[in-house]
């Protein structure tokens, strides 16, 4: 979403040493995600307004003039041009050398300079609005118009940008990051939040009164679950004159184009608050009434192209007595244009839910700027907003205007939510203690009402934040926190205790075979969508009836989830074929069965779900590929270090040749299939003039070899004490003897060698050995060490028979 610094501004006054950089900071640290920061003035640099005083024929080409033009400087200066509508005193839009415009509006960027066209000089270029980024302002009705600023208050050299009002600081925002925030999809929302970072005031929008004595417009909601409330305004004495500059300036510099007084205003009322809003031509309305209805069977909305859509006894539409005009709050149809001729409208603010918008938005692949912002659930408290500032707007352009009826039908009220927030839990959460009234300020500038009492804070919930936004105390605590900034919160390092190794051996399996495919079979690893196109479960032969349907599929074609990896990986192949003659794919996901499986509660009800494992080999040899495949799925056990798995011959898979499949066993038991695919699943899937092998297993059912069992032991935290030792005992004292004696009394103990010769006595050997000591609290003395040599001596001459060996 683009932002306009300048239309916030008309909502909060923001200090004049506030940067622009510093908002974008704030707002990304608190509040949205800004991606970049445009200053709208740059790409308007050097182009001014120009004057033309006089006009002379070119003497060396009929198509162009000589224009003598004031450009605010000294002197004036002569600029050729082939524009069809020139004249004397005309003002005009002058592009001097430096600036950079679209020639004849193509094109990528070119750098304006000094030149000389046929012979005569010419400063700059007097420019048309394709060449300026200024087409949607001034629409050319031949390629050889230029920019007329008749009726437009300027004088010469004023940049362009300035008159135009189109002088701009605009934050691009992340739309992922306003996601679930309904009310950021307007310019107030954006304002409100600013106004609570700086801790600034909001100004009001304006409230409208219905005037007295004017008749009540008939509206009738059928389906209230889909529209909460719709407000319909008649008003008489309009035109489709062009908006204010202003106006237009910030639809163009916020993404939108600017196409008559009527249709800006609700298009700028809904950049501004959030709310959508729609403007019938009055005449087109027949029997002066508004039916909101589902559509009927066999139904159809003429659109402005002439054309007809199939509507579903699912899609909500508004109709006069007669027949559908639009699809609610979606887009409109050939009867709700706003024509030339058009002198009366009926203003329609309304709200719908977003779950009907978004299913009927998906089945006809529509998505528009209402659309996304009814999806988002927005509260039916803001068509107050929309509705007092449209009315204001109307006044403001057309000081004669006329409201000679309304109505405001509103069956369901968006309600606040009410949470109770126990100050301990946002003292152990936040991991900090806030004083009350930090919580209260930041929570109030944010639009809620708290009240506290006995260690607990009752918070009512904005409205425009209680449609699913805010509903836990959870959701209120990050709303401290994220206006707080979490840079104010210390980092706390987590104090953890690592007690004993742990050893995943399914996760470190996986990993393995990951390794082994990627980096010594020479396999790319691939992802797909778990919803899989129905044309490609068709190819694979499978049964559609054991596939679980989406309720919300991505596309009509889409609404199955996979039950095996194969037909992802068919479509896999067939994207690839068009680069590539030969190549290895493999793939490790989840499928998906009919049945129940509840991973942490009985509430929790997910399908059953199985991790799969899919290689697959494309090339022109069939027996080659077959081989290799099978050879590396022969050789994976060795590398991954599992349970040998065995292949045998069994009942054909759906989709593998006649000939050419076997069954993989593990245990005796079947847990996939290898094979080539058959020409019929090749021809399906669109697979031509070449070969391909599949395997796909349930890794699920593969088993890790058992590891050595391994004991943890903390690195020592004070220094150890080595010592080499050199027995002699008896010939029948074994090594082990010796270790077993003086293992409890030392850390760790290392056998180095055993000795017989002429310095040792017959019947006897020697042996050394070396070990490590410490006390485990302190660092050892010298008498320590002594003390511990001694006892350990000691020891081997009780149990060993063992004495010190002399040099």
């Amino acid at each position: 979403m683009r932002v306009s610094l300048n239309l916030v501004k008309k909502y909060i006054d923001l200090p004049k040493e506030l940067t622009y950089k510093q908002i974008a900071y704030d707002l990304t640290l608190r509040t949205v995600e800004v991606e970049s920061v445009e200053n709208t003035s740059e790409k308007f640099h050097d182009i001014i307004v120009g004057k033309i005083l006089e006009i002379k024929k070119h003497p060396n080409a009929d198509s162009l003039k000589l224009c003598i033009t004031d450009i605010g400087e000294e002197e004036p200066v002569q600029i050729v041009c082939g524009g069809s509508n020139l004249y004397e005193g005309e003002l005009v839009i002058v592009s001097k050398p430096g600036a950079e415009v679209y020639w004849h509006g193509e094109g990528e960027l070119v750098k304006i300079k000094k030149s000389n066209l046929r012979g005569e000089s010419s400063f700059g270029m007097i420019c048309g609005a394709t060449e300026i980024f200024l087409k949607d302002m001034f629409p050319p009705k031949d390629e050889r118009e230029i920019v007329d600023l008749k009726g437009i208050d300027c004088k010469p050299g004023q940049n362009i940008a300035d008159v135009l009002e189109l002088a701009d600081t605009i934050l691009e925002i992340d739309n992922k990051s306003l996601t679930n925030r309904p009310d950021l999809w307007g310019h107030y929302g954006i304002a409100r939040e600013l106004s609570a970072i700086y801790h600034l005031p909001l100004k009001p929008l304006p409230k409208f009164k219905v005037p007295d004595g004017i008749k009540k417009y008939e509206v009738e909601i059928k389906e209230s679950q889909k529209c909460q409330r719709y407000a319909a305004v008649e008003i008489d004495n309009v035109d489709v004159k062009q908006s204010p500059l202003w106006m237009q300036a910030i639809l163009i510099n916020t993404g939108s184009r600017p196409i008559n007084a009527i249709v800006d205003i609700t298009n700028f009322v809904m950049i501004a608050t959030g709310q959508p809003e729609h403007a019938f031509d009055k005449t087109h309305v027949e029997g002066d009434k508004i039916v909101v209805r589902n559509a009927q069977k066999g139904e159809k909305l003429e659109l402005l192209d002439k054309n007809y859509i199939e509507l579903t006894e699912d899609d909500l539409v508004i109709c006069d007595t007669k027949e559908p005009m639009a699809l609610a709050g979606i887009r409109g149809g050939i009867k709700d244009s706003i024509l030339p001729e058009t002198t009366s409208v009926v203003l329609e603010v309304a709200n719908f839910t977003a779950k009907g918008i978004r299913k009927t938005g998906k089945r006809f692949d529509e998505k528009t700027d209402a659309s996304i912002r009814y999806e988002k659930n927005i509260d039916t408290q803001r068509v107050d907003d929309g509705l007092s500032l449209a009315l204001e707007l109307f006044k403001e352009i057309f000081p004669e205007s006329k409201i000679t009826a309304f109505v405001d039908n509103y069956p369901i009220k968006t309600e606040n939510e009410i949470i109770d927030v126990p100050e301990e839990f946002l003292n152990t959460r936040l991991g900090k203690i806030l004083p009350k009234e930090t919580i209260e300020r930041v929570l109030t500038d944010l639009g809620y009402k708290v009240e506290y009492a006995k260690g607990n804070y009752h918070v009512t919930v904005p409205v425009w934040r209680s449609t699913g936004d805010v509903y836990l105390k959870d959701d209120v605590m990050g709303d401290i926190a994220r206006l707080l900034s979490f840079e104010s919160f210390e980092p706390v390092p987590i104090t953890m205790c690592v007690d004993h190794a742990v050893l995943q051996r399914d996760y470190t399996l996986e990993r393995r075979i990951k390794e082994y495919l990627a980096l010594r079979c020479g396999f790319n690893e691939i992802f797909t969508y778990p919803w899989i196109d129905e044309k490609y479960i068709d190819a694979s032969g499978a049964n559609k009836e054991e596939n679980i349907t989406l309720v919300a599929p991505p596309s009509p074609s889409e609404k199955y989830l996979r039950t095996s990896l194969l037909p992802g990986s068919l479509e896999a192949i067939t994207n690839n074929l068009r680069y590539f003659n030969e190549f290895k794919m493999f793939e490790i996901a989840e499928v998906f069965k009919k049945g129940e499986y509840h991973p942490s509660t009985e509430e929790e009800t997910l399908p059953i779900q199985e991790k799969h494992l899919i290689a697959t080999i494309t090339g022109k040899e069939p027996q080659k590929i077959f081989y290799e495949l099978k050879g590396v799925l022969e050789m994976m056990a060795g590398y991954v270090h599992m349970e040998d798995i065995t292949l045998k011959q069994g009942d054909k898979p759906s989709w593998a040749d006649i000939n050419v499949h076997l069954d993989i066993l593990l245990k005796n038991k079947k847990i996939g299939e290898i094979g080539l695919l058959s020409i019929k699943t090749m021809n399906a899937a669109k697979i031509k003039r070449t070969n391909v092998a599949v395997l796909e297993l349930n890794l699920d059912k593969l088993e890790p070899l058992d590891s050595r069992t391994n004991n943890f032991k903390h690195i020592p935290v004070l220094p150890s004490v080595e010592k080499d030792l050199s027995v002699l005992v008896p010939e029948e004292i074994t090594w082990k003897e010796i270790e077993n004696t003086i293992k409890n009394r030392v850390d760790g103990i290392t056998f180095i060698e055993e000795y017989r010769g002429n310095q040792i006595p017959e019947g006897q050997k020697s042996i050394s050995f070396k070990f490590t000591i410490d006390n485990k609290e302190t660092t050892m003395t010298a008498e320590q060490i002594n003390e511990k040599m001694n006892s350990i001596i000691k020891e081997l001459k009780r149990k060993c028979k063992a004495t010190l060996r002399e040099e």
